[in-house]
């Protein structure tokens, strides 16, 4: 019964990456008709008590929304979810990326708590001058696999870092996983190193994916305001967050140690890398290197879905 819900929830669920809470925009009454349909009777009141045992939590409005919903949202989401269908189904690879909250590295306080004979001093103050460091995770989840990657950058949160991160993520996992598949759908937040407007995030996937590799990349972003329906946010981040909660993050090593560590019931697994390479803020992409790029606007929403080939490559007409 929870395998039929999960598989009708696919595309619909959306997750806190600290707490591991999830929610869904379906109500009882509609899951319990969809599994009518699948010939499992069922009412809502049994799917509400199933949901609660996957985690899923009851929302309430909040007054944080700065601005209305975008008109176009569920047709995105309709779409990511359409997407997501042909791609897996053609064996071809569909990844989650996103940059996790940023953390100090150092003896500072790490909200949660753990098991232990007592506990851990850390410092009184959270100065960045008593950091060893800024830990920047950039995270790959592997939504068919059910695989995720966290690499940890020292320097700042980039679209180059963000397609370095993707670009190794590929060299040891994704080619080995998926053999030859010609094509890679990447799902990805609107704003931040990856995000939409991005010539520096466009110009880096060329070069670094579609020519190394002849990779064809598909990008689909998530609206504004609806990050947490991102899949890596309840699938990776959260995991990560629970293993690590309480536990003071003073060194690289002992981070890395907590994400390669994370697991869950469903079978997740966890690699974990430092990246130390410096990246420049600000990088700048010319008009001309734009033009020169094998992008394919989508006929939906084509600010938020484009597909970028190798040059000698061109879609079929």
């Amino acid at each position: 019964m929870i395998e039929a819900i999960g598989k009708l929830m696919k595309h619909e669920t959306a997750g806190d990456p600290i707490s591991g809470l999830k929610w869904t925009r379906r109500t009882t009454r509609k899951i319990a008709e969809e599994l009518a349909k699948l010939g499992i009777a069922i009412g809502r009141n049994t799917v509400g008590r199933l949901l609660k045992e996957m985690r899923f939590s009851l929302r309430v409005n909040r007054k944080k929304l700065a601005g209305t919903v975008d008109p176009d949202r569920d047709e995105q989401f309709q779409y990511i979810g359409a997407l997501r269908d042909s791609f897996e189904k053609l064996g071809c690879p569909v990844i989650s990326v996103d940059t996790k909250k940023k953390e100090m590295v150092g003896s500072f306080k790490n909200n949660g708590t753990a098991w232990a004979k007592e506990s851990t001093a850390v410092n009184d103050h959270d100065f960045r001058s008593m950091a060893v460091g800024m830990a920047i995770p950039y995270g790959v989840y592997d939504t068919v696999a059910n695989r995720g990657a966290l690499f940890v950058g020292a320097s700042h949160d980039t679209p180059e870092f963000a397609v370095d991160c993707i670009e190794k993520w590929w060299r040891s996992e994704g080619r080995k996983r998926y053999g030859d598949a010609a094509g890679l759908l990447i799902l990805a937040d609107g704003g931040g190193s990856n995000g939409h407007r991005s010539r520096a995030w466009k110009s880096d996937l060329q070069k670094k994916l579609c020519e190394r590799y002849g990779l064809s990349v598909t990008v689909s972003h998530y609206p504004p305001g609806t990050s947490k329906w991102n899949p890596i946010e309840h699938r990776l981040f959260s995991a990560i967050s629970r293993n690590w909660a309480g536990r003071p993050l003073d060194s690289y090593e002992t981070l890395l140690k907590y994400a390669r560590t994370t697991t869950t019931a469903t079978g997740l697994k966890v690699r974990a890398s430092l990246i130390r390479k410096p990246y420049k803020k600000s990088q700048k992409v010319s008009d001309k290197r734009m033009k020169e790029l094998n992008l394919d606007k989508h006929a939906v929403l084509p600010k938020w879905n484009y597909t970028l080939r190798p040059a000698n490559h061109y879609p079929e007409i």
